[in-house]
């Protein structure tokens, strides 16, 4: 693939990861919608665009992949993603995401016998610092509560990105995993019906999240992913959390406070560390 076209697929699909945490975050933090009914209305609109892209791309049909086991992790995912940005700023909620996300890949292939050099375990230490910077008590500090579900987000995210190691045609994997996630979002609009709050603003964010910056974000992704080495694909993705940051001061008016920019120099500092020191070793 010609550098440039690869260049603008992977900014185009870093600003559409980012732009999921912005759309949730403007839409819970003016109440415009429930986080059940978003994560709802955004597994049904990324599973519509999902298999149309993919009919687009197969017309002549087929089965659209995935499992059961990779749908729940997706689901739990998203549902954690929305619940979290009930409390959380958009660059903190990418910031403990992604660094989930990343630490816990790490962290299997190390349960599965991978060797890491000491400065990679440096790395690793530093990323463990930074979360503490951001996570202990005092000003600044995120909601504890919110924080911890956006790390289980992110580790349920790892899991997945785990389980979709290998797949044929990823795009086919992720259409089949959230058109598979559809009966448990189901099951989750009926729990929260009592009390779902929707607003044309807010199901129009839902929709754009998952339709726009999920279905096709990770269809760009995905047509790039090819292109990249395992490693890259990996430190690029840590550019997220910066463009969050970046546009939820420059859209949201969010600030962005000393704790959070000295925890996610380390914590993705310390990642991009261990991501490189094993692309050396290699």
């Amino acid at each position: 693939m010609p550098l440039p076209r690869l260049a603008l697929l992977v900014a185009l699909a870093m600003l559409a990861f980012a732009g999921n945490s912005l759309l949730c975050r403007i839409a819970l933090r003016e109440a415009h919608i429930d986080a059940a009914s978003f994560t709802v209305l955004r597994l049904t609109s990324g599973a519509l665009a999902l298999w149309l892209i993919v009919r687009l791309r197969r017309p002549a049909g087929g089965a659209l992949g995935g499992s059961l086991p990779s749908a729940l992790a997706l689901f739990v995912y998203a549902t954690g993603f929305s619940w979290a940005y009930l409390q959380l700023s958009a660059a903190t909620g990418a910031l403990l995401l992604f660094g989930a996300v990343q630490a816990s890949m790490i962290l299997w292939g190390l349960w599965r016998g991978e060797r890491l050099g000491i400065g990679q375990w440096g790395g690793l230490l530093l990323a463990a610092l930074g979360l503490a910077v951001l996570l202990l008590p005092g000003a600044g500090a995120p909601p504890a509560p919110a924080a911890l579900v956006m790390l289980l987000a992110g580790v349920a995210w790892g899991v997945y990105s785990l389980r979709g190691r290998g797949a044929g045609d990823a795009g086919a994997e992720t259409a089949g995993n959230f058109v598979r996630s559809l009966p448990l979002a189901g099951g989750l609009a009926l729990l929260a019906w009592p009390s779902a709050q929707l607003s044309g603003t807010g199901v129009l964010l839902a929709l754009l999240s998952g339709a726009l910056t999920s279905g096709l974000g990770y269809a760009l992704w995905y047509a790039a992913l090819p292109a990249l080495r395992a490693t890259q694909a990996a430190t690029v993705q840590l550019s997220v959390p910066l463009l969050t940051a970046l546009l939820g001061a420059l859209l949201l008016g969010e600030p962005v406070e000393l704790r959070l920019l000295l925890a996610g120099v380390l914590v993705l500092g310390g990642i991009a560390w261990v991501l490189l020191g094993r692309a050396a070793a290699r």
